[in-house]
């Protein structure tokens, strides 16, 4: 890792000419590599997907009794049992979101960890 002494922006190692070289994506600096710099390099690789893959199906029509129960208490009602998911509506380093739906009112809340 190398920093660009022009700028301050993260320099990469690139062959231009048959040579390393440390380039900044910035300001445009080069600086030619020291031996054993090429050791440094990083193997990128950009996964594609197809819209398919990016496809988020939600089955609006699923009934709730096709849902798991568990003990909660609904904020509205009060009543102690619950339908719920989990869906991953934040990063992916981040804890998922947990929705309920009240099985007495049909009140439906979140819970973020």
């Amino acid at each position: 890792m190398k920093f660009c002494p022009r700028c301050g922006s993260l320099m990469t190692l690139r062959n231009v000419g048959g040579k390393v070289v440390w380039v900044c994506p910035s300001c445009g600096y080069q600086e030619e590599a020291g031996p054993g710099s090429a050791q440094l390099a990083v193997l990128r690789q950009q996964i594609k997907h197809d819209a398919k893959e990016r496809l988020v199906v939600i089955d609006k029509n699923a009934k709730p009794e096709s849902l798991p129960k568990t003990r909660a208490v609904c904020p509205r009602c009060g009543y102690h049992e619950a339908y719920y998911w989990v869906v991953q509506t934040r990063k992916a380093d981040e804890p998922p979101t947990r929705f309920f739906k009240c099985v007495r009112c049909g009140y439906v809340w979140r819970e973020y960890d």
